[in-house]
């Protein structure tokens, strides 16, 4: 975690921490501000008011500006209303931190958020309760290095293969919500700030120009992103809803937003036009309606004037008092920026090596045309991964994770703001180089400058579940829920990070959801799997890898359930498809199953070997329990030490 002066010096230009409380109880709340002040935090609290007045302007700006809201209850708190807004903008921001001062659970609407019980806390700096208070705040700011460590950590394995979705990281996964399935995916509101960038339609006549059109409103949606005071949907879900016959308000409602960017592109030679249209989702009325006619050349200040307008048209104050680059990482050069749209569009097309080569090739046209494009050089080492993780080929990895390595670190040099270049980078450091250690610091950038994407945030999570920081992992992946609502692959995500905390009875309803938005969604089933079998229901967790469509998952949970039904014999011969069908890529797996077979010895020579060709699945070994019976044995803490574990 960052010392005090460095944090200090990081949040000294405004306050940070917002907190609410009744007056009634000024006398509790004065030592946790004392300790939120003395952790390093700058903190809002009413008494910075002049005349004592509960609301202002000041109070609004702060609430809306703060990256973690403290809330209070008690006896009396619940019953105002003051605090009640307060907590439902921190709730609907994904930045709350509950407290009960006095043993009082809070009100409906903010149940499914495990609170923090100060009651019988001496709020000093050594008090545990309170310590869990700053951690949780710190986990907002991106300050996940140094937490301390929770002692139910519980980890499933991972899948290093592309069809489990790298997006910004592979198969990843506020304040410190614990109740998933309450509220946080189903209770979020709308805000003033909030906006969805619908993907824009293309006019040409000609399907092959469609990469132009959704690339340039990703782009404006990227910008938009980087603006603090503003909430902008996930492309994931922008794109569930483009072709659906709902009216703005449904879809508004659907994305949690209050305006819906739409548009539509034509392309006629080197022209472009583009209708941009800023919509109210409460009234469908057009807030705004813009045509631009520019060149292609001219396209980069076409965004920005795009971004620009809708930051004015959602909040004066915005545009009075954020000065936001818009330009991060981006490129002047017309060709440059239209190879990384055709890459961008193959990359996503997700359709295995074939495209993932082929958005290589045009990254590569990208950087060719202009060598100091950030952008491009973090895509090309996202590429790199995805394809690293997607061969069977084990003797090609490293050259592939020596490229991701190298493109992202070119992507951080050219382009510091970039969050999606520290991410690209972190995730090639630890899945590419098993070297979570260098990893650290490229992901607390990661998320430091990426709290309105995502992908990011999904990378951040992951690797946060894998150094066994829960606080983090959790805040992270809330911020990443609000953001992208309709994103299956968050419902997939959160099932782990509950798993990973010891809520398995809370992970599997999160899974079955994401498996009802994508039924094919490999690791759900898994997921479910591991949590039923956490749970001693083992009918239960047999039924559920039957159903996991990815067999490096099904065929060890069914060798696992099969020994623990004292069935050896259909026990070995599923270890024996395992081997038979993924040989050394299934290593970490096998290690599952000779683990919770007792057969240590061959679950360890497993792990030494999957360190040796350098298997991913050893960044789960800290936190994953099918793997508790080896953590006494030195072998097994010196494979953490070697990888940065521990």
């Amino acid at each position: 975690m960052m010392d005090n002066a460095q944090l200090t010096d990081q949040l000294s230009a405004q306050p940070t921490v917002f907190v609410s409380y009744s007056r009634g109880d000024r006398k509790r709340a004065s030592p946790i501000i004392a300790q939120i002040e003395a952790a390093g935090f700058s903190v809002w609290w009413d008494g910075l008011l002049a005349g004592g007045a509960r609301f202002s302007q000041q109070t609004e700006a702060a609430l809306e500006t703060a990256k973690a809201v403290v809330v209070l209850w008690s006896k009396t708190s619940v019953a105002s209303h003051w605090v009640h807004d307060e907590a439902t903008r921190g709730r609907d921001r994904g930045c709350l931190v509950p407290l009960s001062v006095d043993g009082t659970e809070p009100p409906l609407g903010f149940r499914q958020f495990q609170v923090i019980d100060v009651s019988h806390a001496k709020l000093r700096a050594d008090d545990p309760e309170m310590q869990r208070v700053v951690r949780a705040i710190a986990a907002l700011h991106g300050a996940e290095d140094g937490a301390p460590m929770l002692n139910r950590t519980a980890h499933s394995p991972p899948i290093s293969r592309r069809a489990l979705g790298i997006g910004g990281a592979a198969f990843a996964v506020a304040g410190v919500a614990a109740g998933w399935q309450a509220g946080l995916f189903g209770d979020a509101k709308a805000t003033e700030n909030s906006v969805a960038v619908l993907p824009f339609r293309n006019l040409s006549g000609d399907a092959r120009q469609d990469y132009l059109s959704e690339g340039l409103s990703e782009e404006i949606r990227a910008t938009l992103s980087r603006n603090p005071l503003l909430r902008v949907a996930a492309p994931t879900s922008a794109r569930q809803v483009q072709d659906s016959a709902n009216s703005p308000g449904r879809i508004s409602e659907q994305l949690a937003v209050d305006f819906l960017l739409s548009g539509s592109v034509r392309q006629a030679g080197a022209t472009l036009k583009i209708i941009a249209e800023l919509v109210s989702g409460k009234t469908g009325v057009i807030a705004w309606s813009r045509t631009f006619d520019r060149k292609l050349d001219d396209v980069f200040a076409m965004q920005s004037d795009i971004a620009d307008t809708v930051t004015e048209a959602l909040s004066a104050q915005v545009a009075s008092t954020q000065q936001v680059e818009s330009n991060i990482g981006a490129t002047k050069n017309a060709a440059a920026f239209d190879a990384y749209l055709r890459g961008k569009a193959l990359f996503d097309s997700n359709l295995g090596e074939t495209s993932d080569r082929a958005a290589l090739a045009q990254f590569d046209a990208a950087i060719s045309a202009d060598p100091k494009y950030a952008t491009a050089h973090a895509a090309r080492a996202k590429t790199l991964s995805a394809i690293a993780n997607g061969t069977s080929d084990a003797s090609t990895l490293r050259g592939l994770y020596d490229g991701s390595v190298e493109s992202a670190r070119s992507a951080v040099r050219l382009g510091p703001g970039l969050a999606g270049a520290w991410a690209a980078l972190g995730y090639a450091y630890s899945y590419g180089l098993l070297d979570m250690r260098s990893a650290k610091q490229p992901y607390r950038k990661a998320r430091e400058l990426g709290w309105g994407d995502a992908d990011v945030l999904i990378s951040v999570a992951d690797y946060c579940t894998q150094m066994a920081w829960a606080d983090e992992a959790q805040a992270s992946a809330q911020r990443a829920a609000i953001l992208d609502p309709l994103n299956p692959r968050v419902f997939r995500m959160a099932s782990r990070v509950a798993y990973f905390a010891g809520r398995y009875d809370q992970s599997i309803p999160l899974a079955q959801k994401a498996l009802v938005l994508s039924s094919k969604l490999g690791g759900c089933n898994a997921m479910i799997g591991n949590a039923f079998l956490a749970l001693g229901k083992i009918d239960e967790a047999g039924e559920a890898y039957n159903k996991e469509p990815l067999e490096m998952l099904s065929l060890p949970g069914a060798a696992i359930v099969k020994n623990k039904e004292q069935d050896t014999a259909k026990a070995g011969a599923a270890l024996a498809s395992l081997i038979a069908k993924f040989g050394d890529n299934g290593l970490y797996q096998q290690a599952q199953v000779h683990a919770q077979a007792g057969d240590k010895e061959k679950a360890l020579l497993a792990l030494e070997r999957g360190r040796v060709i350098g298997d991913s699945g050893l960044l789960m070994m800290r936190v994953d329990p099918l793997l508790i019976p080896l953590r006494p044995d030195p072998r097994f803490s010196g494979l953490l030490k070697a990888i940065g574990l521990s």
